[in-house]
């Protein structure tokens, strides 16, 4: 019993057959023309012999599917060859049987190359091997020639006919190019022992469209599968024999072509619609790429896109294809936008065009921005389109009456209002007033209102009050609250508008009037200071802002004594932040002048915090490391020293300090702008948050305009800041100073530097404290000196030593020089080492820092000293002890960097005297270098009290003579 696929393909081919067919089908059963070709798995293949077993069809029957297949030419889709397959194969299932398989052979071809081209014999293959074919397929059929047994198919029969009477032997051109068409169709042909196929494509060169980036390139290139050229005009293009065709194109298309002609993303539309339709019908066109679209008809039309820009109307028309568009017409060109590639319709084109134009004025792809009555009327225009608008901005266009400011003052705020009367016993229409401020800068005329319509703007009221609005606006919190810091701003803004002012604001009054005006602040019981008058008044400022909860940038100069004014001022638990090299200084301060305060350093791996102390001091490093923990802390007090390190507010420092927690902030900063107004922002972001308003705010209104020169902005926020920011000149407080200020500066070692300077020591130490102890010379123990001292200088200066470009002396002498020749100052840079200045050079020349030098082997002293001296000449002066220690008039410097603290006071005053002297008219800040844990700490604490060691240090064995060996003992311990 048939199988029920085998039905269901059975009745489906009957169904599908026409009774003739059918009929016919039936006929060549009874006939046996059919026989099964041998079996594997898959499809049933079925041949059926027509014209006396001359010709067969072969049949593919699919059971699982219900398709079938048959090779003949015929019209109807289940041909007799189908029926009589389908029929056959029924009736041998039925009566149990096989179908009869084929012994019949096939005809080969075998083309072989020879000297003058291609030569042909057609065989027969059987099972039992290839047997030559030297007469007609027809003879043979027709019994009038003995031959093989075969079945032949159609092509058979057409290369019969293409050969004529020559059926073997070499091929003319030809003949060879017509069989070409029937041997696509044949299934066993060889070219030299090896299978082969024929086509009818011509080949030659190919057009290849591949990716570019994301554009695409076409080049013309020959087939590469082409391995061969087998005779005149036919070659063998991989296992396919084809025709070779002529390039097809003209010498400039082949040039380019050949080249390559590269085509952007934008302009795949021309691609696809122009040059590849017109290579198309020339040559094969391989498309190696899947990116390249479709094309399809589609009518142009217009669409536009209209938004609200600020208090501006915004439409852009555009000519595109399709609804979504999948290309516009762009500058004439058609640009795909994804998806299919519409045919241009370059007429249509033009009418829509045109109705654009007389019923909008607009052009396509040309973008209009319009604002006030201009907006007003196109909006009214765009009511009537009866094309695709793309947004409903323009609804919103509509006139109104002009704008009317008011303002309402409370306790600590404000509240500002812009309404738009309707008529008579209608609702007034209000502005949003930050949305009226930003079209008043942009230099609009009107301004949304809520609910729809367009009001003038109050232009005179904006003109005088504006910027004021506009700065207390920026100063509100993200809750909607004014910070008090800007009380003093609504203060001035009342006063122009002659409202009363917010009774807040009278606890602040001293900070908008003379600061001589602030109250008298109590000086801690602990200080051990006189003040001198403007650092009293510095103290009062501070205690006043402590007080009225606001914070405040102390930016006196270098050397007027910001630490002492603002260890004055501290209350409660105290945090300093500041750079390393200073902690110590703030450490000696705190001891020196206010010795009730206890102070704790959290710096260093085994730091903790110690909440018993009453000042905290840590580092800018540890405040970005151990951010989470330091905020965690609820400060009374927070101070950051040399806070120009938080100038950049997206560094991570800045954000660690913006988020600590405290009562009062204070900042010190000698240069508190060094490049741009955005550092000032970041402190004064820092101190009084809200003050400037946001970041991007401040740029736009006040930093960019006074970098363009504008006066007016400047005035104003030098206004503004003016209660918060303390700033005092050394010119401005000369009378005041002391002629000279002593600081100590301390260097700390890299990791690199301390394990030499502890290899050094450890070296020297033992031996020399052995010799020293046991009655020997001093002359050792002063060569273990002068190696320690060289190497918390430099490491390159001990013999022997690494070669470094820099050190930590010398980064933080490039620290302040970089500071002091900002602010205008010239210094001198002393050390009694030659080797050492020449390590300073190309750490200036790197900051671009200009210098000069003097020292032993300057040959005109006169001309270095007078170039220094110039207002023009350089800022810095690197000089050795001997060459400059004594009789030198520098008082064009007023800062003295003293590289290598000497062991002899005196000879430190001299070298600070060469600035300090008679005709200098500007205090003299000293600074002395001292390597942190080293050597020179010792020599510091011993200066005072063992002047003698200096002298022996530097004028050798015999000045040692006063040293005791009990001070070198200590020195080395």
């Amino acid at each position: 019993m048939a199988a029920p696929s085998q039905n269901a393909l059975f009745d489906a081919v009957r169904e599908a057959c026409s009774t003739s067919a059918w009929s016919r089908g039936v006929e060549l059963v009874r006939a046996e023309a059919v026989i099964s070709e041998p079996r594997g798995d898959g499809p049933v293949t079925l041949r059926v012999a027509t014209r006396a077993g001359l010709i067969s069809h072969v049949v593919t029957l699919r059971p699982d599917t219900a398709e079938w297949d048959c090779d003949c030419a015929g019209r109807d889709d289940a041909c007799e060859h189908v029926a009589a397959a389908v029929i056959a194969l029924r009736r041998a299932r039925e009566q149990g049987r096989d179908l009869k398989v084929s012994d019949a052979g096939r005809v080969g071809y075998r083309l072989t190359r020879t000297g003058s081209g291609l030569a042909l014999e057609r065989v027969v293959v059987t099972p039992g091997g290839a047997v030559p074919l030297l007469t007609s397929l027809v003879s043979i059929a027709a019994g009038r020639v003995a031959g093989p047994t075969f079945v032949a198919t159609p092509a058979d029969l057409e290369v019969e006919r293409v050969l004529g009477t020559k059926l073997r032997g070499t091929l003319s051109r030809g003949v060879l190019h017509a069989l070409l068409a029937p041997l696509s169709e044949c299934a066993d042909v060889q070219l030299d022992g090896s299978p082969v196929t024929a086509s009818t494509e011509r080949v030659g060169l190919i057009v290849r469209v591949e990716d570019d980036g994301d554009g695409f390139r076409v080049v013309a290139l020959p087939d590469p599968r082409i391995k061969a050229t087998l005779s005149d005009g036919v070659v063998l293009r991989g296992d396919a024999l084809c025709p070779a065709a002529p390039a097809g194109l003209s010498g400039r298309e082949l040039e380019d072509l050949t080249r390559g002609q590269r085509f952007e993303a934008g302009d795949v539309a021309r691609l696809v619609t122009e040059l590849l339709p017109s290579l198309r019908s020339r040559l094969p066109v391989e498309i190696a790429t899947t990116r390249l679209p479709r094309t399809v008809e589609l009518p142009p039309r217009i669409r536009l896109e209209v938004r609200r820009d600020g208090e501006s109307l915004d439409v852009l028309p555009t000519l595109v294809y399709g609804d979504p568009p999948v290309a516009r017409v762009d500058g004439g060109r058609l640009v795909s936008l994804g998806g299919p590639v519409p045919l241009r319709d370059e007429i249509e084109e033009r009418r829509v065009v045109a109705q654009l134009g007389q019923e909008l004025e607009l052009v396509p792809g040309h973008r209009v921005r319009v604002s006030g009555t201009d907006a007003i009327a196109l909006a009214a225009r765009l009511g009537h389109f009866r094309g695709e608008i793309r947004g409903d901005a323009h609804h919103g266009f509509v006139p109104a009456p002009p704008l009317t400011p008011s303002l309402r003052v409370d306790e600590n705020d404000f509240e500002l209002g812009f309404s738009s009367e309707s008529e008579p016993g209608g609702r007034a229409r209000k502005a949003d007033p930050a949305r009226v401020l930003r079209a008043w800068r942009a230099g609009e005329g009107f301004v949304a209102l809520e609910g729809g319509g367009l009001a003038p703007l109050p232009a005179d009221w904006l003109a005088r009050y504006g910027e004021q609005v506009a700065n207390l606006l920026a100063a509100r919190s993200e809750r909607g609250t004014l910070p008090r810091c800007a009380l003093p701003d609504l203060a001035r803004l009342c006063d122009a508008l002659e409202t009363p002012r917010p009774p807040a604001f009278e606890t602040l009054r001293a900070l908008v009037a003379d600061f001589a005006g602030l109250p008298h602040a109590a000086l801690p019981e602990d200080l051990r200071a006189t003040l001198r008058p403007y650092q009293k008044l510095g103290v009062d400022w501070l205690c006043f802002l402590r007080d009225a909860g606001l914070g405040g940038v102390l930016a006196d100069d270098m050397g007027l004594g910001k630490t002492l004014q603002a260890l004055c001022a501290v209350r409660g638990r105290t945090l300093v932040a500041a750079p390393t090299s200073v902690l110590f200084n703030w450490a000696e301060e705190i001891e020196r002048f206010r010795p009730g305060l206890r102070a704790s350093l959290y710096h260093g791996p085994g730091r903790a915090l110690d909440a018993s102390a009453d000042v905290t001091l840590t580092s800018y490093a540890i405040l970005r490391l151990d951010s989470d923990a330091l905020t965690k802390v609820k400060w009374d007090t927070v101070i950051l020293d040399e806070a120009q390190i938080i100038k950049n507010p997206d560094s991570q420092v800045a954000r660690a300090a913006h988020r600590l927690d405290a009562a009062f902030r204070v900042t010190l900063s000698g240069t508190p702008v060094e490049n741009r107004l955005e550092e000032l922002w970041s402190q004064l972001h820092f101190t009084n948050p809200g003050l400037l308003g946001s970041r991007e705010d401040f740029a736009e209104r006040t930093a960019r305009p006074i970098e363009s020169g504008d006066l007016d902005a400047a005035a104003r926020l030098r206004e503004r800041i003016r209660p918060f920011v303390l700033r005092r000149l050394k010119r401005d407080v000369a009378p005041e100073l002391p002629p000279r200020t002593d600081v100590v500066l301390h260097a700390v070692l890299s990791e690199d530097e301390r394990a030499l300077y502890d290899a050094v020591r450890a070296a020297t130490r033992e031996d020399v404290v052995a010799r020293l102890g046991s009655g020997g010379s001093v002359i050792a123990a002063l060569e273990a000196l002068l190696r320690l001292r060289q190497a918390a200088c430099h490491p390159s200066l001990v013999p022997g030593g690494p070669a470094a470009p820099s050190s930590a002396k010398l980064d933080l002498l490039l620290e302040f020089l970089e500071e002091a020749v900002a602010d205008g100052h010239k210094a001198l840079v002393f050390s009694q080492w030659t080797s050492l200045l020449d390590r300073v050079e190309p750490v200036l020349k790197a900051a671009s820092i200009a210098f000069t030098r003097l020292d032993g082997s300057t040959r005109d002293r006169g001309a270095v000293v007078e170039r220094f001296q110039s207002e023009a000449g350089p800022p810095v002066l690197l000089i050795s002890l001997g060459a400059g220690g004594l009789g030198l008039n520098l008082t064009a410097a007023d800062h003295v960097f003293i590289l290598d603290p000497w062991w002899n006071p005196a000879v430190e005053d001299q070298a600070a005297d060469r600035a300090h002297r008679i005709g200098q008219d500007r205090p003299v800040m000293v600074y002395r270098l001292v390597a942190q844990n080293t050597i020179e700490e010792r020599v510091l604490a011993l200066q005072q009290h063992k002047r003698e060691l200096a002298a022996a240090a530097l004028a050798g064995a015999g000045g040692a003579a006063g040293i005791t060996r009990e001070d070198l003992l200590a020195l080395l311990a």
